[in-house]
């Protein structure tokens, strides 16, 4: 199987903290902003962060997890069940600036479900997306990131994917790999 690297872990950290210093120009003191990790992996980006935002900072953002499966257009036309993941959200989001946080923005389609999730705590009043990587030209709904990493051209037979030494991996990563 074919690889191409995207971004190698020095890249990966430098992106996080370019991310960190435009959340600081654009929510100053994150007094109305919380930060939303999208489950699966998401809250890895969401909680790299949250890290270098308190370091550079020493401000202290509310965050959480937020789990769409359930809200999800194909969740019952799939061949498999979905796995659900646990959505940790200990406080409201009415009225508030929300980042949503995830690694590949590909079809869009969990990013609208993540929108259909959140409304069980609250309306916010303004809703950014954050991504690692945009594979562009792929998109289902039109759906686009506030905050990019990378943006990459990829075929339907191509996967993007993001390696991280929290999973295992001896560094962080991100490829390009043909489907299996």
């Amino acid at each position: 199987m074919q690889k191409r690297l995207v971004l190698d872990q020095q890249q990966i950290a430098i992106i996080l903290k370019r991310f960190c210093y435009q959340l600081i120009e654009n929510h100053d003191t994150f007094e109305n902003t919380v930060l939303l990790g999208l489950q699966p992996r998401g809250p890895i980006v969401l909680d790299k962060i949250v890290k270098t935002l308190q370091e550079i900072s020493g401000i202290k953002v509310p965050f959480g997890y937020l789990d769409a499966t359930f809200h999800r257009d194909d969740f019952r036309r799939r061949d498999f069940p979905l796995k659900a993941n646990e959505t940790k959200i200990d406080f409201l989001i009415e009225g508030k600036k929300v980042v949503l946080i995830d690694d590949v923005l590909y079809k869009g389609r969990s990013v609208r479900a993540a929108l259909d999730a959140m409304i069980a705590f609250g309306r916010p009043q303004k809703v950014e997306l954050m991504v690692l990587v945009d594979r562009k030209y792929t998109r289902d709904y039109p759906i686009m990131p506030d905050y990019c990493g990378v943006k990459v051209n990829t075929l339907e037979s191509q996967y993007v994917s993001v390696e991280w030494t929290e999973k295992g991996f001896e560094k962080d990563a991100i490829w390009i790999t043909e489907k299996a």
